[in-house]
């Protein structure tokens, strides 16, 4: 899949967030720049705006690793894991002893090993087209016959 433009990423996102739910994950996958950071902020202020709650400024949470946004009754969890350089610093964030009441979305999950069965791996690719992005979406446990593609 492709997305040509800023509102292609923000319908892309906020059909994601409509299918997902509580205790799911999103693996997040992708050089800098790529976009990740831009899914996320559209995918939450979505969820926001749906729930009359004035739209989070959603930063990349680099330095503070995880940042935290309860909408309604959900919490969503948005990790990166960029600055984090081997397994037993990612064990001790705890991010899968967390209740399975939130929504996890981690950028650099390349280091989570083993991965949860039940994910979401999205995959951003510079396009030799200025400004679009190339895509890949798969699904895992109870994701795997998902048509992603038909989002």
């Amino acid at each position: 899949m492709q997305l040509k433009s800023l509102k292609e990423t923000q319908n892309f996102s906020e059909n994601i967030s409509k299918i997902t739910n509580r205790g799911d994950i999103i693996f997040l996958y992708g050089e800098i720049g790529v976009g990740k950071t831009t899914f996320v902020r559209f995918f939450i202020n979505y969820l926001e705006s749906k729930n009359g709650i004035k739209n989070s400024d959603v930063l990349s949470p680099t330095f503070n690793i995880v940042y935290d946004y309860d909408i309604g009754n959900t919490k969503i969890l948005h990790y990166d894991l960029y600055r984090l350089k081997n397994y037993k610093d990612i064990s001790q964030l705890g991010m899968f002893e967390t209740s399975n009441d939130h929504i996890k979305i981690i950028e650099w999950p390349e280091l989570i090993k083993p991965k949860p069965n039940n994910r979401i791996d999205i995959l951003f690719q510079h396009s030799e087209l200025k400004n679009t992005r190339k895509v890949k979406v798969v699904g895992f446990g109870k994701w795997k016959d998902y048509k992603f593609n038909e989002i």
